[in-house]
């Protein structure tokens, strides 16, 4: 197979905006929030570009400090964001997010770095690099989906155990979604672009098998921790709105 792969011109590159111009104009059109979307679009732009840089930079040093500190970047700020969506105090329930994706993302990634793929160095930067930011991303929106249907369920007055499984289900609704169309509706990212590559199909199939394992694992470890650690936090706000403390 052809081993190149082709390089995208800017220019190109802008065609790709065109649905993206035209889903703003459709918020715009409806008044719905379109400046977060623009915000997220330019935000966007931004990060990729500069982490382009970065990633060239990490792999020409191949120094296992600098792998750590981008692994420790990724996940606070993947801890972050996982609770953009909640209405509750975000700074309380940060650090159970921040040990929720690190128990859950770090030991799926410990298993597939250092037992399915055996890397060495262990800390590879081309490999550990973007499969920690597969885990943690997917964690993280697993997390974030798990914490705003506990929310929602819970303020509905939902005992803690059913607003839980249901929590649960919903987080890995787009996981499990994936896991039914992948081979059928769509060629996921990582086996795209290594068949663009020239990488064998057969063998790329082995790496995305791998891969919709560990994301797979990752959310759902995550997002049951999560919701175990914030049990205390959420039932006890039920139990205050049921029965207010008169001064």
């Amino acid at each position: 197979m052809n081993s190149s792969i082709q390089t995208i011109p800017f220019i190109n590159l802008a065609l790709a905006f065109i649905p993206v111009f035209a889903v703003l104009m459709i918020l715009w059109k409806w008044k719905l929030n379109f400046k977060s979307s623009i915000y997220a679009v330019f935000r966007m732009l931004i990060q990729l570009l500069l982490i382009g840089y970065v990633l060239t930079f990490i792999f020409e040093t191949d120094h296992s400090l600098i792998v750590v500190a981008v692994l420790a970047v990724m996940l606070f700020s993947s801890s972050l964001i996982a609770l953009r969506t909640l209405k509750t105090a975000k700074r309380t329930l940060y650090l159970k997010s921040f040990y929720s994706i690190a128990i859950g993302g770090g030991i799926v990634l410990l298993l597939i770095t250092q037992g399915v793929l055996s890397l060495s160095p262990w800390y590879l930067p081309s490999y550990m690099i973007p499969l920690a930011g597969m885990i943690f991303a997917n964690a993280m929106n697993s997390v974030s989906l798990a914490g705003e249907r506990l929310e929602a369920e819970m303020n509905r007055d939902i005992p803690y155990p059913e607003a839980r499984n249901t929590a649960l289900h919903a987080s890995l609704i787009p996981i499990t979604n994936a896991l039914f169309a992948v081979g059928l509706v769509s060629l996921p990212g990582m086996m795209t672009g290594q068949i663009l590559s020239g990488v064998a199909p057969l063998i790329a199939v082995r790496y995305q098998i791998m891969v919709m394992a560990m994301i797979y694992g990752s959310a759902g470890i995550s997002s049951a921790i999560f919701l175990i650690f914030v049990k205390s936090h959420f039932t006890s706000r039920m139990s205050e709105s049921k029965f207010p403390v008169h001064m």
